[in-house]
């Protein structure tokens, strides 16, 4: 494809006359997105205007054009490349309205494409400052779309509104200070006019926070932190202390620099009218410096949209000794239990476990493994909370001779998790979630720390390791009532994309060997497969134009595995880079 030549690192428009042209029927159509589409994302199957298919993050489509019997006929209609020398990891979920994609790349980059032709229409470059600090990779998680404006964030922590018929920008803002850390890759979400975005920056000893602004002017509504003893704000006013004074779960001083990053974003559930986001590790990774819960790190959070209080939350890991994180995204959806509707949500955590919660109080329905051989903990006791393996605990550096380094564990799952942060799928007509998951383990050492702005502030070093030769990535089919593993799919590299489920009977995911795979929804038979070129570590989507079903994924290799791997590395060595974007259909009858 011919690109359009760059300028400067400034908006690539529609410079040309010609290229103008192309596409002026899709962008002259485009109407504006109301937060009615959004919360009905997943049923108005003609766009995808919602990072999830839907504010609730199920990735279910009740498409099925595209089914068991058929799926062997797709083929590729167009693929786009991002182009350039910035092909690292492109973790991107498309959005598509009226015709036109729109798709974030490496190093803060976003696209709109006709989806007609795959031809572009206009392209954004972030002007990234020197000394930006990605931990895991210069990817992008995707974009926003609201009214007639599209939103996406940028490694040097901005969070930007452009135009979505020019990509000119309309407005700007701050998240945080780059310098310090702050990062943003997620997807903002729209909830109520507003944009909901969290931080990025956790293993810089940043402090997180879900922050909500108008979508219209970009101003700040409510800001809510999530390490206690940092003070929230609503409408420029002081909001209270999340959770309680300073202390009180965190020794001395160290809540300052606290970490809780919430840079998977968030999920929200209009039923109940509720945001969900996860919060990252604590700061520093060495618990032996702060005994306590430490809380809100490693947890699920529950806000109100209209004000950012804190409504209940829920810990997966207190006193994260491991890095296991808590950011995995928290899915709403309802069972029946006899003749009882539960109004339940579900998350697979990096620390191996899946929780099945209430997602109107925080409480605890139940949970279980979803991976193998999980050693830093005994299992979970009735309200949720991990019996801990002290054995498996890294060990205290004051305790060795030197104070130089504690002891070596080796602790299963890996820092990198059960699973990250690629997203699971739910569907409607299985009841099953489709989780992408890896089975690694890590040795992993305490060391001591103290915190420098803008320097890693870790205390721990590590290793991690596969458990088994024959694999590390492994697509499961979980039934969240039971905790039953009903189907696997056993991948030799790790997993690292995300999962799509449709009412074809069919369920959608790319492995870093660059397959797009179609599996058979109930029994885990591959139907599909498309070597794409480079590793998969995006999220497929699917939806309806002009009478027909697409599906559209983003190829990549690239993010944290390759950067943070080490013995699991070796396996991934050789895979390429790339950043495309493929889109599939039917023929036509």
């Amino acid at each position: 494809m011919t690109k359009l030549p760059r300028l400067s690192t400034k908006i690539v428009g529609i410079s040309f006359i010609a290229s103008q042209l192309i596409g002026a029927a899709a962008m002259s159509a485009h109407a504006g997105v109301t937060d009615h589409d959004i919360v009905n994302d997943q049923k108005t199957t003609g766009d995808v205007v919602s990072y999830g298919l839907g504010p609730r993050g199920q990735r279910y489509s009740p498409l099925d054009k595209i089914n068991g019997n058929t799926v062997k006929k797709i083929h590729p209609v167009w693929a786009f490349s991002f182009g350039g020398e910035k092909q690292r990891g492109q973790e991107s979920q498309p959005i598509v309205k009226d015709g036109v994609m729109y798709v974030t790349a490496s190093y803060s980059r976003i696209f709109a494409i006709d989806v007609a032709t795959g031809d572009e229409l206009w392209q954004y470059d972030a002007r990234l400052p020197d000394g930006i600090m990605p931990c895991c990779d210069v990817i992008n998680r995707g974009a926003a779309i609201f009214d007639d404006m599209v939103y996406f964030g940028t490694l040097d922590a901005k969070l930007v509104a452009l135009d979505a018929k020019t990509g000119n920008v309309k407005w700007k803002k701050t998240l945080g200070d780059y310098k310090a850390g702050y990062s943003y890759t997620a997807a903002p979400l729209i909830v109520k006019g507003k944009v909901i975005t969290g931080v990025s920056g956790g293993e810089f000893g940043i402090v997180g926070k879900v922050e909500a602004r108008d979508a219209k002017t970009g101003e700040l509504v409510w800001s809510r932190p999530m390490v206690e003893g940092h003070m929230g704000t609503l409408n420029g006013k002081d909001n209270g202390i999340t959770g309680g004074a300073a202390n009180k779960t965190w020794p001395g001083d160290l809540w300052k620099n606290g970490g809780a990053a919430t840079w998977l974003g968030g999920t929200y559930d209009p039923d109940v009218d509720l945001l969900f986001f996860g919060t990252g590790n604590p700061a520093p990774w060495n618990s032996h410096l702060r005994p306590g819960d430490n809380l809100y790190s490693s947890s699920r959070v529950a806000i109100d949209p209209d004000t950012g209080k804190i409504v209940w939350h829920f810990q997966t890991t207190p006193h994260d000794g491991w890095d296991y994180d808590g950011v995995n995204e928290l899915v709403a959806f309802d069972y029946k239990d006899g003749n009882k509707t539960v109004k339940a949500a579900a998350t697979a955590d990096r620390n191996g476990f899946f929780y099945v919660l209430n997602r109107e109080n925080g409480k605890f329905i139940r949970g279980f493994p979803f991976v193998s051989k999980i050693n830093w903990a005994k299992g979970l006791d009735d309200n949720g909370r991990p019996i801990f393996n002290e054995e498996m605990r890294p060990g205290n550096p004051a305790d060795s001779g030197d104070g130089k380094k504690g002891k070596t564990v080796f602790a299963i799952p890996s820092f990198l998790g059960g699973k990250n942060w690629m997203p699971i799928a739910y569907s409607q007509d299985t009841g099953l979630f489709y989780v992408p998951s890896n089975e690694w383990g890590m040795d992993i050492w305490n060391e001591p720390v103290s915190y420098k702005k803008g320097a890693a502030y870790l205390g721990s070093g590590f290793t991690i390791k596969a458990i088994y030769d024959s694999h590390i990535g492994s697509l499961k089919a979980v039934d969240p009532k039971t905790g039953k593993i009903v189907w696997e799919y056993k991948n030799n590299a790790p997993l690292w994309g995300g999962v799509l489920a449709t009412a074809g009977n069919l369920v959608f995911t790319g492995n870093p060997e660059g397959y797009l795979i179609g599996f058979d929804a109930k029994t885990g038979e591959v139907k599909y497969k498309f070597n794409t070129g480079s590793g998969i570590v995006g999220s497929p989507i699917t939806w309806e134009q002009d009478g027909e079903q697409y599906l559209s994924i983003v190829s990549g290799w690239g993010g944290a595995v390759p950067l943070w791997g080490g013995d699991v590395a070796k396996r991934v060595k050789d895979f390429n880079q790339g950043g495309m974007v493929w889109t599939f259909k039917l023929p036509k009858s």
